[in-house]
């Protein structure tokens, strides 16, 4: 049977990717909201898309940002 040899350990510059992943995550999220919100009110001509679409990308940015936390911590042990 062949033995299951020990991981290696995680080159830093890797992890320190995976880590500032996390700091890029909401302010995307919020931007991106932003950016379809405001194109969405130019196409319907309302006023409130953009500030629904900062709210949604926030949501969204937080519920990444708290998988790529737990999935980081999983990694880790």
């Amino acid at each position: 049977m062949p033995e299951n040899p020990k991981p290696a350990k995680p080159n830093p510059l890797v992890s320190a990717a995976r880590y500032s992943e996390i700091g890029f995550i909401l302010p995307a999220a919020v931007l991106l909201g932003y950016g379809l919100g405001w194109l969405l009110d130019h196409w319907f001509h309302t006023h409130w898309l953009s500030v629904a679409g900062v709210i949604f990308g926030a949501i969204v940015g937080f519920v990444q940002m708290i998988r790529t936390a737990v999935a980081l911590s999983k990694d880790r042990r």
